[in-house]
C-alpha cells in the first residue's frame, strides 16, 4: 500500500455547556458530539524519504501551522518511521465553521498515516496524540457520536437520532478567543449526569432542554448570525454548532431540508448545505 484517500467529517455539537475552568485556562464542557455524512477529502501517498509536506490544498495557511503537517510529524516522532508523505487536502468544509475542520482533517491524517506507515499505535495512543493538536481531536479519531466532558476528551459512546441537518454558513469568522473571553458567557452551568440526561424521555427530548452557551454571545457580537439564526427558525429550532459560525436544525427527512435549503434568501452571502446526521464517523467506515 503507497497511498490512501480518506474522508475527513464535519461534526455538529448538539448542545454544548460550560461547567468550570481549570487552573491552567481551559474550560471543562459537556457536549454531544455527532458526525455529518459530508467531508473534506485527505489524500496520502507514501514517500520513500522522510519529508513531510502538503502539496495540495490550504495554500493561504504556512505548512508550520497546517494541522495536518503537524499530525504527521508528531506521529513520524513518536512512531520513530523513516518514512514520508504528501498530503493533499480537498476542502469541503467551510473554515471556520465550528464544524470540525482542521481538526478532523488532523485526525484523519492520524489515522491514516498509522496505517499507511504501519505504526501499529491503537485509538487511545492516537487520540492522545491528538489531544495535543486540538481538543476536538480525539472524538474524530475515536469515531462514534459521544458525550463528551474536561475539555472534550472524556468520551462515553451514545447513539443519538440520525436525523437530516441543514446547516446554514454565514460566512463570518468567529474569533474563538474573543467569544471565550466575553464577559457576558455563561461558565458555571450546573454539570449534567450522563445517566439521568439518558434516562426517561430520550435524547431527543433531552437536546430540547439544554443549550449552547456561546449563541447569546455570538448573536450578541455578530448581526449577520442572528439574521441567519431567525431566519433557520422559523423552520425548525436552529442551534449554533461549537463556536460558530455554522448553525444547524434538524429535519425527519432529506426532502424537507432541502426545502428550505431553496429558500436560502438570495440577498445574502450564505451558504448552506444538508447532511444526514451518523453516529459512525465516515472515516472509521473507510478505514477498516
Amino acid at each position: 500500500m503507497y497511498q490512501l484517500t480518506l474522508p475527513a467529517p464535519a461534526k455538529l455539537n448538539l448542545f454544548l455547556h460550560i461547567t468550570g475552568q481549570r487552573e491552567d485556562g481551559y474550560h471543562l464542557l459537556q457536549t454531544i458530539f455527532q458526525f455529518l455524512d459530508f467531508s473534506d477529502e485527505i489524500k496520502l501517498t507514501l514517500r520513500d524519504d522522510n519529508k513531510i509536506q502538503r502539496v495540495k490544498g490550504l495554500e493561504h495557511i504556512p505548512q508550520e501551522s497546517d494541522l495536518c503537517v503537524r499530525a504527521a510529524r508528531l506521529l513520524q516522532s513518536q512512531s520513530n518511521c523513516t518514512a514520508g508523505v504528501d498530503i493533499a487536502i480537498k476542502k469541503n468544509l467551510p473554515i471556520g465553521g465550528g464544524i470540525g475542520g482542521g481538526s478532523s482533517d488532523a485526525a484523519t491524517v492520524l489515522l491514516g498515516l498509522n496505517k499507511l506507515w504501519s505504526c501499529g499505535f491503537n485509538t487511545q495512543k492516537l487520540a492522545d496524540i491528538g489531544l495535543s493538536l486540538g481538543a476536538d481531536v480525539p472524538v474524530f479519531i475515536n469515531g462514534f457520536a459521544a458525550w463528551a466532558e474536561g475539555v472534550g476528551e472524556h468520551l462515553t459512546a451514545i447513539e443519538p437520532p440520525e436525523k437530516w441537518f441543514l446547516l446554514v454558513y454565514p460566512k463570518v469568522f468567529v474569533s474563538t478567543a474573543e467569544v471565550f473571553t466575553d464577559q457576558g458567557l455563561t461558565r458555571d452551568c450546573e454539570p449534567i449526569r450522563i445517566a439521568r440526561f439518558l434516562k426517561g424521555s430520550g435524547i431527543e427530548k433531552k437536546l430540547e432542554e439544554v443549550s449552547n452557551v456561546f449563541e447569546p454571545v455570538v448573536r450578541n457580537k455578530y448581526q449577520e448570525i442572528a439574521d441567519a439564526l431567525d431566519w433557520l427558525s422559523n423552520f425548525s429550532p436552529a442551534r449554533l454548532t461549537g463556536t460558530g459560525s455554522c448553525l444547524f436544525a434538524s429535519f425527519d427527512c432529506e426532502s424537507s431540508a432541502n426545502h428550505v435549503l431553496c429558500q436560502l434568501p438570495k440577498n445574502r452571502q450564505w451558504q448552506g448545505f444538508v447532511a444526514k446526521g451518523v453516529n459512525t464517523s465516515p472515516l472509521i467506515k473507510s478505514i477498516r
